[in-house]
């Protein structure tokens, strides 16, 4: 999931032609958050990174998963 986030921002980053010290600015979030969120850290604080979604237009949120194929998986 980590991988998919954090190549989506960094093509929408791109797309835009932004540094990411300016996303981050634009954002209002720092630096290194954009740097680990683009490297795919897996622990982010979900706020701030729906900060620099909502600049693409997105946001983070939850999203139903049939719950007996998650209990079936961890066995």
């Amino acid at each position: 999931m980590s991988f998919i986030l954090s190549q989506f921002v960094k093509e929408k980053r791109k797309s835009l032609g932004l540094t990411q010290e300016e996303l981050s600015s634009k954002a209002g979030v720092g630096l290194r958050f954009v740097r680990e969120l683009e490297r795919g850290k897996t622990t982010l604080q979900m706020d701030k990174v729906n900060q620099v979604l909502k600049l693409f237009g997105y946001e983070l949120g939850p999203v139903e998963t049939d719950r007996n194929n998650l209990i079936h998986e961890e066995s």
